[in-house]
């Protein structure tokens, strides 16, 4: 071979490997293309999964506000309150059946407000907690709380507000421009519903600068409506958390989540216009943070701890120093998002600032063997008698789904209170069926199912004999 033809083998040898190179170069250049795609589409998940565990308190209460105006025509600093005890159309978490509530949405965009507390009757008394827009208790009202069931003018505050608080008003300071309320009536003996619906309309929403003239407030009874507060877990939970954000101001501790909220869509004082993959992102999200949310409320040691040993009810498992404190749910170093998420307002709202002994929660998740309860299934649960509850007790069955009452029931919890229509043993105890058809015969102690649920069994006025636990509840016996 010449000079020439060897350096032209050469130059194609060169430019064969060249070929090679580039194309492989080329091929990587897609793949890493394809994976940076691919990275950020998991990032998206990430981000929207931790955002939804972030806020779902924020999410429990704008809720409410949403439920107001969509299913009732009322709007913020309205007082809505139920003529009678709610029905399985009334979409709450796990509220119970027995005591019709006075609650509602506020908002000191205007300045300070003003919510006056009626005084206990003869017949009625409230107590119950006023939050801000996370859930964070800022004051409890009535026989248990700060005005012991004198009366109040609570004064709310919003965020920066740094005038004079004037007399006869009980001053409350928020970091966020709305909150919310909640208030149970204490129903005296002989005290009727139409007793604590006039109480209910007692209560007065006004501005502070309206107070020398104050305008009449607006009472809304929804027991007639269907009314849904429940979180929807869907996209509709992120522009629930895009509205929050968008109208309260960015406290320190959400910094740096608000970073991340950029990167799904979510930003302050911007449009909410998600693309394809983000909305995407956002249902894949949400459907882990749902999962996450669930196991940490059915899992013991988590969301729950058992009262007995050898017995499947379980008390609240709220993290560590919170009751004391009030749940801020934060400590010194941490804001305790999945405590504050799974372990409370994934199922609950309306915590107070200080817990009272009033009501005791005993809740149910697991039959004698050990299984989750099916909505298919039949099981009993004997409730001895002296079940020590000074004023009444009453289990309710609730959607583990969506941790409200089982839509479309005819009836969602029994009480000692019916016990002019329940069908007593001979010793006194009482067995309550749960099913999706009542046993025949059976029907007053019978509360419909159909769909997986967990049952809470609340005793009002405590006794003794509950907390030494020489009584004892037996678990849900499965029927065959």
């Amino acid at each position: 071979m010449n000079e020439k033809s060897s350096m032209n083998a050469r130059v194609f040898a060169a430019v064969a490997t060249l070929a090679v190179v580039l194309a492989g170069a080329n091929q990587a250049g897609a793949q890493e293309a394809s994976d940076a795609g691919d990275i950020d589409y998991r990032i998206m998940v990430q981000r929207a999964t931790q955002a939804a565990i972030w806020a779902m308190p924020a999410v429990g209460i704008i809720d409410f506000e949403k439920a107001t105006k969509r299913d009732l025509g009322g709007d913020v600093n309205d007082v809505v309150y139920v003529s009678k005890p709610f029905a399985s159309r009334h979409g709450f978490l796990t509220a119970n059946d027995v005591t019709p509530y006075a609650w509602g949405s506020l908002s000191t965009q205007k300045g300070p407000l003003v919510v006056e507390v009626p005084p206990s009757s003869d017949k009625v008394g409230y107590f119950g907690s006023i939050v801000n827009a996370w859930d964070v208790p800022l004051v409890d009202v009535g026989t248990t709380g700060f005005d012991e069931g004198k009366g109040g003018k609570y004064l709310i505050l919003p965020p920066g507000y740094d005038g004079d608080s004037p007399k006869g008003y009980i001053p409350v300071q928020s970091d966020t421009v709305n909150q919310g309320f909640s208030f149970r009536p204490v129903m005296k003996p002989g005290a009727t519903f139409e007793d604590t619906t006039a109480h209910a309309k007692k209560l007065q929403i006004y501005p502070l600068s309206d107070a020398a003239n104050r305008p009449p407030t607006r009472h809304v009874d929804a027991f007639s409506d269907e009314y849904g507060s429940l979180p929807v877990y869907d996209l509709t939970f992120f522009e629930d958390i895009y509205d929050v954000i968008n109208r309260e101001p960015t406290r320190p501790q959400d910094k740096a989540m608000m970073g991340l909220l950029a990167g799904i869509g979510i930003e302050k004082g911007k449009p909410f216009e998600p693309t394809a993959d983000q909305k995407r992102a956002m249902l894949e999200g949400i459907e882990l943070a749902y999962a996450s949310m669930q196991s940490y409320f059915t899992t013991e040691g988590k969301g729950v701890l058992p009262w007995w040993k050898d017995k499947k009810w379980y008390i609240w498992n709220f993290a560590e120093g919170q009751a004391e404190a009030g749940f801020p749910y934060e400590s010194d170093d941490r804001i305790l998002i999945d405590e504050r998420a799974g372990g409370s307002f994934f199922w609950i709202t309306y915590l107070p600032k200080h817990l009272g002994g009033g009501t005791f929660y005993l809740t149910g998740l697991r039959d004698s063997e050990g299984k989750m309860y099916d909505g298919n299934s039949v099981y009993t649960l004997r409730v001895p008698k002296g079940t020590p509850a000074k004023d009444f007790w009453s289990v309710i069955v609730y959607s583990m789904r969506t941790k409200g009452f089982v839509a479309g029931a005819g009836r969602v919890g029994i009480s000692s209170r019916d016990s002019d229509t329940l069908k007593f043993n001979d010793d006194g105890s009482v067995n309550i069926y749960f099913a999706p058809k009542a046993p025949k015969g059976l029907e007053s102690n019978w509360i419909p199912t159909g769909e997986d649920f967990f049952l809470l069994f609340r005793l009002y006025g405590p006794g003794k004999p509950l907390f030494e636990k020489t009584w004892v509840l037996g678990d849900l016996e499965k029927v065959e």
